[in-house]
């Protein structure tokens, strides 16, 4: 039997977002030109789904150390904002397959809706701004990166999420997210159910290699888990 869930949490970008992996580019283009001959899949593979000064500090420690530590974590994330605010500047931003005939669904069915992500709070406010997506309407709680001291794996965005939405048995959240790391912070969150979906960063491989549970190819088929 399905459990009841009372609140999805939601992953952006990848997930509810199509921005056509911009970020990871954008991370890959700054890491590369700070000397550094890392491929987009190597950066998908260990940033995707972190507060994105950690996934740097992450993709540098799985180089080879032979390879020139001369730029800093600290100098290629300062890069890394001022390219990716002119990335989405430019962007046209769209939701994910599925996702706007999903939202008013589950919202029908009384179920709570949060956006949460490795952005900060700008850059996140910055996409929904572009989606004209409204806090009340379209979600009911948006957490970021900076709103809180410890990123993904760590479950605090899901945690403040619950809170601010007063729900208080994690058994009754779902956790949906494109990346392995949002698989892991449901998890560790104790969530009821776990998603992945392979419209973003990870395979369906990668995804089920963290044990979800589910993988799916669109959100749109959580009617089906959830209805």
């Amino acid at each position: 039997m399905i459990k009841k869930i009372d609140l999805v949490v939601f992953d952006m970008a990848g997930t509810t977002v199509n921005e056509d992996n911009v970020v990871y580019k954008t991370l890959q283009k700054s890491i590369h030109e700070s000397g550094y001959n890392v491929s987009l899949y190597f950066v998908l593979k260990h940033g995707a789904g972190k507060e994105k000064h950690q996934a740097i500090k992450d993709i540098l420690a799985e180089l080879p150390k032979s390879e020139n530590q001369q730029h800093t974590s600290e100098a290629i994330f300062k890069k890394f904002k001022i390219y990716l605010d002119k990335a989405y500047t430019d962007l046209n931003v769209t939701p994910c397959i599925g996702v706007a005939s999903l939202f008013p669904i589950l919202k029908e069915a009384g179920i709570k809706i949060a956006l949460n992500t490795g952005y900060n709070s700008n850059l996140a406010n910055m996409l929904l701004d572009k989606l004209e997506w409204k806090l009340g309407i379209h979600y009911d709680a948006l957490i970021t990166a900076s709103d809180v001291v410890h990123g993904r794996p760590n479950p605090d965005m899901i945690y403040k999420a619950m809170k601010e939405l007063n729900v208080t048995n994690s058994e009754k959240v779902l956790k949906a997210g494109d990346s392995i790391i949002d698989i892991e912070e449901g998890k560790n969150a104790s969530c009821g159910i776990t998603v992945g979906v392979t419209t973003g960063a990870h395979s369906r491989a990668q995804l089920k290699s963290a044990n979800p549970t589910y993988v799916l190819d669109s959100l749109l088929e959580l009617t089906d888990i959830l209805i």
